[in-house]
């Protein structure tokens, strides 16, 4: 079957596109699948050119994708944002090249991707995380102990954890706080916890010296055994062998971020404002920080439905037999 003007006018975009963009094979694979299909839901709708396809054309390929309306595998929301994209292209491309007076596709936009709630553990696993770190003999498990103390107490993200400097962090009980900088070299000022100053002070006193006589004398808080700074890639399999070592569900999957998630969600399922939390996590808006207190409502929603006496519609008791009344 010959091609249509549609589908040579196609092969002339991915050619753009491998020689001008320099995508990658798998990336104009994609293409080439997502916008195949395109053609065929023009070709349903009788567009046989550039000219003839309507913002409604487009709107109605993303709402056909979505659902399998044209017979095939529907796609999911991040699968369909990457054909959206494709088609849009397309159509940016044939109005640079003059085959269309008008891009029918610049106001379409992708289905919004559900929101992914932040994974948090419970504070008896965070407890069983921190004591597991601190197994073993020598600097190295004070050292992760500390760390781990640290991430969990201040919410830090792993990257401002292991960019500390020793003056970064003030002991002083009652009113320990460390400076953290975040994105975009935003600093902020965080209190730390008694058991986290309590970790850190012993990190500091029997450990730091020992894998700080092999470095060259760096300020970094947290080192490594050759005594320079310790890495993210590190950190993280310092928090990998903890979880693995305590035994924790799905271990595989708890990152750095999952005790910082933690620090948010326990926190605001205490009391603590939300806007509290938002300064503590250094996020710029408070919409990021509203996520967790989705969270939060489930566990309250679960311990109302538990607890609430008229929460939940229970059968009443079975009245007891006629002869048994009489008795």
């Amino acid at each position: 079957m010959p091609e249509s003007p549609l589908q040579r006018i196609l092969q002339d975009y991915l050619a753009h596109l491998t020689v001008e963009r320099g995508l990658s094979p798998n990336t104009l694979s994609a293409y080439r699948r997502d916008l195949a299909r395109y053609l065929e839901h023009l070709a349903s709708r009788g567009r046989t050119s550039p000219a003839e396809v309507t913002e409604a054309d487009v709107e109605d390929f993303v709402t056909v994708v979505r659902t399998g309306a044209d017979g095939r595998a529907p796609l999911s929301a991040s699968s369909t944002a990457r054909s959206v994209v494709a088609v849009r292209g397309l159509h940016r491309f044939w109005a640079l090249e003059g085959l269309t007076g008008k891009d029918a596709a610049s106001a379409v936009r992708p289905p919004a991707q559900p929101k992914r709630l932040p994974k948090a553990i419970s504070t008896a696993d965070v407890e069983r995380l921190l004591e597991a770190a601190s197994v073993g003999e020598g600097p190295v498990p004070l050292r992760d102990r500390a760390l781990l103390e640290l991430v969990y107490s201040t919410g830090a993200r792993i990257s401002e954890a292991v960019g500390l400097a020793v003056d970064d962090i003030d002991l002083t009980a009652g009113r320990g706080a460390v400076r953290l900088l975040g994105k975009g070299d935003k600093e902020r000022i965080v209190p730390v916890g008694s058991y986290a100053i309590e970790a850190v002070e012993a990190y500091l006193v029997r450990s730091r010296p020992v894998l700080a006589a092999g470095g060259r004398g760096l300020p970094a808080l947290f080192l490594n055994t050759r005594g320079a700074r310790l890495s993210r890639q590190s950190a993280w399999a310092v928090l990998r062998a903890a979880a693995e070592r305590a035994g924790l569900p799905a271990a595989a999957h708890i990152s750095p971020h999952t005790l910082r998630h933690s620090f948010a969600t326990h926190l605001l399922a205490g009391g603590a404002d939300v806007r509290v939390v938002q300064e503590l996590l250094g996020h710029a808006s408070v919409t990021t920080t509203q996520v967790y207190t989705l969270v939060t409502r489930d566990t309250l929603r679960e311990v109302y439905a538990t607890a609430h006496p008229r929460a939940i519609r229970r059968s009443a008791p079975s009245s007891p037999p006629a002869d048994d009344v009489a008795r």
